[in-house]
């Protein structure tokens, strides 16, 4: 059986994302459309909407137009947001890259995507410039957001008295080239057209609830199709403004939320325990703060209430893919739903609950792989048609690779991964559930888990735990005792090591193949 969205499906546009979000500004033209968070500096909708005018001139100008893939590769910013619309208003696709790319890394994406040109900042300019001569990008198509020199700044682009190209691309053409590993593999191209994320923004609409009044906090990336959709396009999409940061860093993160008076905080679970867990926390005027919505990961319900109780403040949460634009989930601004569920289908979208092993669809309660379909659903991986057909199948329902259950409301709970599901003696041991119970414990600061062999051979549950700063006499035994005590028998953690960190995407998912590629080199 199919599951319907219990929202009422919207209307979606057949038009390009420039003709969707750029038209008519009306009484909010002088607004700030984009603040830079750090420096205060702001851009206004009017002075956005004609920057990106310039930008796909100079672009133009430079021979860059339908068919052409340009790589941004550089931290937020609002110069950011008028480069990646500047290039899809040239008629060109963006491959957004991330920030913490090596060279090799980047390289991949600009072989993969095809890209022509590369647009970065200045303190990116080595690892830019070393893929950009590895895969035949001349220097003179390195273009920076700041002043650079040897090197034609975005400023400089976008000094021409030319008009923008006509508009040539509608919304079937291809928007943006985001990176993902999706269910498993090697980071591959998602296919996302303009209609994918035109789509996205308009079933997103009634459950976020945004307003021109609101003030937005985007401090996770852009290059990332969360901060992407969520933050910087849905901030102009409905006219509110986008304070951005380059990176998370706890006390200007705070000074930032506190001096520019952010209502609605966008967060990945990491930053949750933050903001639960921290004493700095308490040094800074956050009462302006209405909403936070974390997304990326799963978000356990305590840690979440934690944040609500300490900051006086909803928390919400959701859930998605770079492969669906990325919203196929969320608890709407007025929900009373179990936070540790993801909330609803949102409009326009079907799903079906498969259970991994047999393929037979289950029904509500029961768990199974979520299936995804809608208007937000990629068209496929780029040159990569295996990958396409093992994810994406005939009928258009999209293989997540999470396993969820629904109630009979309609109300989604993500459960685990299919591929990262721990099975000791034959019982299914999730980590997420057992990373969210540890961060239950107020001595430990994060937490990962993933399945290892013990002596017979046996999959069992390993702990990875990061101390809290003052509890360093925490013991393994502790750690073990404290889920024990608070779990089914089968689920225990039974090895536990401590670590200075846990690896986690610049989106915030903890990175387990990482920890996994650790204990194999123990071996």
């Amino acid at each position: 059986m199919s599951f319907r969205s219990t929202y009422p499906d919207v209307e979606i546009p057949d038009t390009s994302l420039y003709e969707f979000l750029f038209t008519d500004f009306g009484d909010r033209a002088d607004a700030p459309a984009v603040i830079d968070g750090p420096t205060g500096n702001a851009i206004t909708f009017r002075q956005l909407h004609e920057l990106v005018d310039k930008v796909a001139a100079g672009l133009a100008a430079r021979g860059i137009g339908k068919g052409d893939v340009v790589a941004l590769f550089a931290p937020n910013n609002p110069y950011w947001v008028a480069a990646f619309h500047g290039i899809i208003r040239a008629n060109a696709t963006v491959t957004s890259a991330n920030s913490l790319y090596t060279a090799p890394e980047l390289v991949h994406q600009l072989k993969d995507s095809g890209a022509r040109m590369i647009i970065t900042v200045s303190p990116f300019l080595d690892r830019a410039s070393a893929a950009a001569a590895e895969v035949g990008i001349p220097d003179d198509a390195i273009i920076t957001l700041d002043p650079a020199e040897g090197r034609t700044s975005l400023a400089e682009l976008a000094a021409t008295d030319a008009a923008p190209p006509a508009l040539e691309v509608g919304a079937e053409d291809v928007a943006v080239l985001p990176y993902s590993s999706g269910t498993t593999g090697l980071a591959k191209g998602v296919i996302l057209t303009h209609r994918n994320l035109v789509a996205n923004l308009c079933q997103v609409e009634p459950v976020f609830s945004v307003t021109p009044e609101r003030r937005l906090l985007a401090v996770l990336p852009f290059f990332h199709i969360y901060g992407m959709t969520v933050m910087m396009n849905n901030g102009l999409y409905h006219r509110s403004t986008v304070v951005t940061m380059p990176k998370f860093e706890p006390q200007e993160f705070l000074r930032v939320i506190s001096e520019h008076r952010v209502d609605y905080v966008y967060i990945a679970p990491p930053v949750a325990v933050f903001l639960a867990k921290h004493p700095i926390v308490d040094q800074y005027d956050l009462s302006c703060i209405d909403t936070i919505f974390s997304g990326a990961a799963p978000l356990d319900a305590e840690l979440g209430h934690a944040v609500e109780k300490r900051l006086g403040c909803r928390v919400l949460q959701g859930y998605g893919m770079t492969e669906l634009s990325p919203v196929s989930h969320a608890h709407p601004f007025d929900s009373t739903y179990d936070l540790n569920s993801v909330g609803l289908a949102i409009p326009n979208t079907e799903c079906k609950l498969v259970d991994p092993e047999t393929g037979k669809e289950v029904g509500p309660g029961e768990r199974g792989e979520l299936w995804v379909k809608g208007p937000q659903v990629m068209r496929g991986y780029l040159n990569n048609p295996e990958a396409t057909a093992a994810t994406l199948d005939a009928d258009g329902f999209l293989h997540t690779g999470d396993v969820a259950t629904v109630t009979e409301d309609g109300v989604y709970t993500i459960v685990d991964r299919v591929k990262e599901l721990i099975k000791y003696k034959g019982y299914q041991v999730p980590p997420a559930e057992l990373e969210a119970l540890l961060l239950t414990n107020p001595r430990i600061a994060d937490a990962a888990v993933i399945g290892v062999r013990d002596e017979e051979g046996e999959e069992v549950p390993k702990a990875f735990v990061v101390k809290q700063p003052g509890a360093e006499d925490l013991t393994e035994d502790e750690v073990m005792a404290y889920v024990a005590e608070r779990i089914a028998p089968h689920k225990k953690v039974r090895v536990v090591e401590f670590i200075d960190a846990i690896p986690k995407s610049a989106s915030g998912k903890i990175l387990r193949k990482d920890l996994r590629a650790r204990e194999a080199q123990k071996v």
